[in-house]
């Protein structure tokens, strides 16, 4: 069977001496990972279609179930080969791709994830060194496939955290821990209550807005730690961390 869509390449992998598997983020598969006959002749038809951050249309061929269809076309559309071009930059980038691989689940379709992706590699273009794109991808990912940390209420008593100077995010729970909750437990993150305040408006933004938004360095600096904190404890797939905390927000 023939599959038509549209994807962004995030990611190939050597297969046998001269083909690839080459994942990608698609419109309508989600998560999709292909294989692809030997790209890496110089008389591939393919050429840099299957580079990573390129988005293409692709043709696949392989049944419905298939766990490895064969790619058969891919014709760019917008080959983003200028963030490729800077080193420090996209490896930035590449911590947006690895939120994709890590996070969803093969050909569960995430159409909102992909537009969030392409909208935030077309901005990135501009501006590849944005902190704020980066950090605006990251919470708006985690709470459209449901992992965003919970900071609104304690993640053991369900009290409201707001009235206090400062906070613990502890990293185990995905969640505030209030101070009368506090027990022997793992690292926590420091987080302001302004900081929490500026983390709750961000959700209200669009990526077509949020050139006008200011915010001090040392907030963004706290919101950052938080987020980065969680995400890579989630990816390290630790068996202690519960997911029932995230069940509310799906």
């Amino acid at each position: 069977m023939l599959n038509r869509t549209e994807g962004i390449v995030l990611k190939s992998s050597i297969f046998g001496e001269a083909d690839l598997i080459v994942t990608y983020l698609t419109k309508d598969f989600g998560l999709l990972r292909v294989f692809v006959k030997s790209p890496r002749k110089t008389k591939s038809r393919f050429g840099s279609s299957i580079e990573p951050l390129t988005y293409a249309k692709i043709s696949f061929l392989g049944k419905e179930q298939a766990n490895l269809p064969r790619l058969t076309q891919s014709d760019i559309i917008k080959p983003f080969h200028k963030l490729r071009e800077d080193y420090s930059g996209m490896l930035n980038i590449m911590e947006l791709l690895e939120m994709n691989l890590h996070f969803l689940i093969d050909r569960e379709p995430h159409p909102s994830i992909f537009r969030l992706l392409l909208t935030a590699l077309s901005k990135l273009e501009s501006d590849i060194n944005n902190g704020l794109y980066y950090l605006y991808y990251k919470i708006k990912f985690l709470e459209i496939s449901g992992y965003s940390p919970r900071l609104e209420i304690c993640g053991r008593c369900g009290g409201l955290t707001e009235g206090r100077r400062h906070h613990n995010f502890y990293v185990s729970h995905g969640s505030i821990i209030c101070h009368e909750c506090i027990g022997g437990d793992d690292r926590a993150v420091k987080v302001t209550e302004s900081a929490l305040k500026f983390y709750k408006s961000i959700f209200n933004w669009k990526y077509s807005t949020i050139d006008r938004i200011k915010a001090p360095a040392h907030m963004l600096a706290e919101i950052q730690n938080v987020i980065n904190s969680h995400i890579s404890f989630i990816s390290s797939g630790s068996k202690s961390f519960d997911k029932r905390l995230f069940l509310s927000s799906r």
